[in-house]
């Protein structure tokens, strides 16, 4: 059953790395292939999971650029639309 925010938050991430360079654009791809994973589970991940995968994008957006750094927003905002729906709430 697939998840459609982590899939857009996914996406966002591919598209900041599209804008990153080194290990940010490698770091960024590997939170996407998290999320994509996460998204295909039959299961859904836990609000710890994705506080972690949080986490790491705050520490990323310090150091990319304005665009990348608008992408990864985007990307978070949709990881806190699929927490939403998950028992226990954000």
């Amino acid at each position: 059953m697939a998840r459609q925010q982590l899939e857009t938050a996914a996406e966002n991430l591919r598209t900041a790395s599209d804008a990153t360079t080194d290990e940010a654009s490698s770091r960024l791809d590997d939170l996407a292939d998290q999320l994509d994973d996460l998204a295909a589970r039959e299961s859904g991940p836990d609000h710890g999971r994705l506080a972690r995968i949080q986490s790491a994008l705050a520490d990323l957006e310090d150091g990319v650029s304005t665009e990348a750094g608008e992408d990864i927003d985007d990307a978070d905002d949709a990881i806190n639309g699929y927490r939403e729906t998950i028992e226990g709430g954000v």
